[in-house]
């Protein structure tokens, strides 16, 4: 009879705590979606609340940034001092002080040297590029319309067609320039001290990153340990498990896909300048910049790049744009082909199509910086809704194997037997 009563009793618990947990999921559901509609008829509000959140964790983003790039070296300088002061340092914790201490030195050198490195090569010769352009545009449209003129000497209709578009083309080009670029320079250039007090701002928030940055490189273990410590007492133990394991996919696909990307640009923007100066193109520094920063860009980054360096280069010398235009699609073939997969690898798993999809989609919501990040941030999404789908044909005892959907016609009900037919759907 006892045995009769506890085995109800246990039996009312268990349907009790499966309407708990049911109800709480509703809950969650239900919050989650008017979340969802907040944002979506408040997206203005929430965009602009954003912002200025943003705005104000300034100096915390660009630490975590700096923190994140610079920790392979970090890591390196650390691992290597804790291994040649093994035998002369015995104890462990003073080993890993001074591997710490030495590579946040050698970190904050590296981004430092980078730096002003980048600023006292590239900015004065990227203004005399710039400059150059605009000095010249007149000669350099004068030097096209002759060009295109000897080109269709021999075909006179068509000749009046193109070169009537070309006027007026080049007309609002040179209006264009003139009144709107052109004094936006200048006025960029000469006018230093109007915008002191945003430079002042912005230097003030990179130097509070820089602190930031090294809190976070010696403290990232801890604060690794402390958000596990969380997950770990938030959610029961079998889920805790999974979100780490998500945690450190994550940060596999973004350290590999945007270190990697930043490398492989960086490659190509350096051959760019090289084989660009034998070849005596014009522009050629300010062309490699443009080719190596949009190369970041997956897919589309080479073609981004193409188009404005194009344009420079045709306004000085056509028949050098085309060779460029050569240049530029195999120099594209090999870094999609060979420098690319050599650096990257597989490090989203994402076919072409899914890439092209994510930095479409990102793009459009986030910009340029949507481009870069679109691809690992979509590689996180499909594994989660591909592990998801795994999981609930799990719990309905089906296989989660693409090649079993492959032909299928339709699943029996019974014998759960995949019945495979030549209906396209």
């Amino acid at each position: 009879m006892e045995l009769h009563i506890g085995k109800e009793n246990t039996m009312k618990n268990d349907k009790y705590r499966t309407y708990i947990c049911w109800g709480v999921t509703a809950l969650v559901v239900l919050l989650l979606l008017v979340a969802a509609v907040f944002v979506a008829i408040r997206w203005s509000l929430v965009a602009a609340l954003g912002k200025k959140i943003a705005k104000i964790l300034a100096p915390v983003i660009y630490g975590a940034v700096f923190a994140y790039l610079l920790t392979p070296v970090y890591n390196r300088v650390q691992g290597a001092v804790m291994k040649l002061t093994e035998k002369v340092i015995p104890a462990e914790k003073s080993r890993k002080s001074l591997g710490g201490f030495l590579g946040t030195v050698a970190s904050l050198l590296l981004l430092v040297a980078v730096v002003v490195g980048l600023i006292s090569m590239l900015i004065p010769q990227l203004i005399n590029s710039i400059r150059g352009v605009m000095d010249t545009l007149p000669a350099n449209i004068n030097n096209l319309e002759i060009w295109l003129e000897k080109v269709l000497a021999d075909n006179p209709d068509l000749e009046q067609q193109v070169m009537q578009h070309y006027g007026a083309a080049a007309d609002y080009l040179q209006n264009w320039l003139t009144n709107v670029v052109v004094p936006n320079i200048y006025r960029i250039i000469g006018g230093v001290s109007s915008g002191v007090v945003l430079v002042v701002n912005a230097v003030f928030d990179i130097l509070i990153g820089l602190i930031v940055m090294i809190y976070l490189l010696n403290m990232k273990e801890k604060l690794r340990a402390q958000v596990k410590m969380i997950i770990y007492g938030l959610f029961p133990l079998k889920i805790a498990n999974k979100i780490v394991e998500e945690a450190r996919y994550v940060h596999h696909v973004f350290g590999g896909f945007i270190i990697g990307k930043l490398l492989d640009s960086l490659i190509i923007g350096l051959i760019c300048f090289v084989l660009l100066g034998f070849a005596n193109m014009p522009y050629v520094l300010l062309v490699s910049v443009i080719v190596g920063v949009t190369n970041v860009v997956p897919f589309f980054g080479p073609f981004i790049g193409a188009v404005p360096s194009a344009l420079l280069i045709l306004l000085s010398d056509p028949v050098k744009c085309i060779y460029f235009l050569i240049f530029i699609l195999l120099l594209q073939q090999f870094d999609g082909n060979i420098l690319g997969p050599k650096i990257l690898g597989d490090s989203t798993g994402l076919s072409s199509f899914w890439v092209l999809f994510s930095i479409l989609l990102f793009g459009g919501l986030w910009g340029f910086v949507g481009m870069i990040i679109g691809v690992p941030t979509f590689a996180v999404i499909y594994r989660l809704v591909a592990e998801f789908t795994r999981w609930r044909l799990g719990k309905k005892a089906l296989s989660g194997k693409l090649r079993e959907y492959d032909g299928l016609d339709h699943i029996d009900e019974t014998a759960k037997t995949y019945i495979k037919g030549e209906r396209n759907l």
